[in-house]
């Protein structure tokens, strides 16, 4: 396991493509949905009730989205973000953290910037080439299909937390 695995304190999570598995569907009135895996949500919950942060950082918005935040109890949002670096550098700064705190889980080109950024970069299973390669660690596991509960595992087992993060919930 690795060092800067160890030292995260920041999640933040590309959402199309890494929560879900890349697809739109829209109904005939253009309204939007969204399928989450649910052991991605257990995930978050675990990560998030052992004291560590999470953020998404998207370039779409939608309502089906914050939803599935609010149910997670994702306090940090960033939907419709046209310049995710920025978004990020930000987000460091209110939370008092520097880059090497910080992972991301990405699939995309527009994840690249804070990928170069964060102390520890991680791709979705089927992440573009770009992004595997730009990743210390890529998931066995697809967008969508439980990736971001992959990464939460590997995450907390390099801080020597998973046996205590599986007895959090049950």
């Amino acid at each position: 396991m690795s060092n800067a695995a160890a030292a995260v304190e920041l999640l933040c999570l590309d959402v199309d493509g890494v929560m879900t598995d890349g697809g739109i569907f829209l109904d005939d009135r253009g309204i939007e949905t969204k399928r989450f895996h649910v052991r991605d949500g257990t995930a978050i919950k675990i990560w998030m009730r052992l004291g560590y942060q999470l953020a998404l950082i998207t370039g779409r918005s939608g309502t089906a989205l914050q939803h599935r935040a609010r149910e997670l109890g994702i306090v940090h949002v960033f939907q419709g973000s046209p310049d995710k670096k920025a978004t990020f550098g930000k987000l460091l700064t209110d939370l008092g953290l520097a880059a090497p705190q910080a992972a991301i889980l990405a699939d995309d080109l527009p994840d690249l910037p804070i990928m170069r950024l964060a102390g520890y970069a991680m791709a979705v299973a089927d992440a573009v080439p770009e992004v595997r390669a730009a990743a210390a660690y890529v998931t066995t596991t697809p967008g969508g299909h439980g990736a971001v509960r992959e990464a939460v595992e590997y995450l907390l087992k390099a801080k020597d937390r998973w046996d205590e993060a599986i007895t959090l919930l049950g």
